[in-house]
């Protein structure tokens, strides 16, 4: 294993802070950050564009092998691209989110795309953070480091609403709670890949912590792992 780049796992629901901490992360280590769950977006971005249903496995297994998916780092913001098209606002927006949770149910995608993501993982110089809902279960179950971030489901909302704001997206908070218990159920109900812990994760729960105060913590950590041997 000494072989491959250290390998940092961080999964938990929507708005616990996985994005914002993965981001700052990698800017601290120099590591590749891949944003699992920016791929399952892209996916049902494109499907919807396409008008293929979320559940038509015949047309969705085609489509995967049309997509090119980049991330990369644009003043300190790590952006996505598909197909060389700068997506990172498209695949925020909440309709994109909900169709994004529907498709990433399907086996044929989460098949599709998991060679992708260790690719995409292994292939970074020195590390790579990989942020999503099945990191350490699932993608990179012998990552080299494994968290599962969570919050209480009021301030996961608040903070979610708050993003949109920022963003121009009209909504309530009402509004963000009720998708995001939906798809709190859906995802970890869904039978291929639940959103759980790995039962070797560190849990970290954010929301009474600030954000610094998660990062330099997750970032002690991670150092520490990589000064033992592997």
């Amino acid at each position: 294993m000494s072989g491959r780049p250290f390998i940092v796992a961080i999964d938990g629901p929507a708005g616990a802070g996985k994005s914002t901490v993965s981001r700052l992360l990698a800017r601290r280590l120099s590591f590749a950050l891949v944003d699992t769950g920016a791929i399952y977006r892209c996916v049902a971005l494109q499907a919807t564009a396409e008008g293929v249903a979320l559940d038509d496995d015949a047309r969705l297994g085609p489509l995967l092998g049309r997509l090119h998916i980049v991330f990369r780092m644009v003043e300190g913001e790590n952006h996505t691209f598909l197909d060389g098209r700068d997506v990172s606002e498209d695949i925020r927006k909440p309709a994109v989110s909900m169709a994004a949770s529907a498709v990433s149910s399907r086996p044929v995608v989460r098949d599709g795309l998991l060679q992708l993501q260790r690719r995409l993982a292994l292939e970074a110089p020195q590390g790579a953070i990989l942020e999503g809902r099945d990191i350490g279960t699932v993608v990179f179950p012998d990552a080299d480091a494994k968290f599962f971030l969570e919050a209480s489901p009021v301030v996961r909302a608040r903070r979610r609403f708050e993003e949109l704001f920022q963003r121009g997206t009209e909504s309530t908070l009402d509004e963000v709670l009720t998708e995001q218990t939906k798809r709190d159920h859906d995802d970890a109900s869904r039978a291929v890949a639940p959103l759980k812990a790995a039962d070797d994760a560190l849990r970290v729960d954010s929301t009474a912590l600030p954000l610094s105060d998660v990062v330099r913590g997750l970032e002690a950590t991670i150092r520490d792992r990589m000064a033992q041997p592997r």
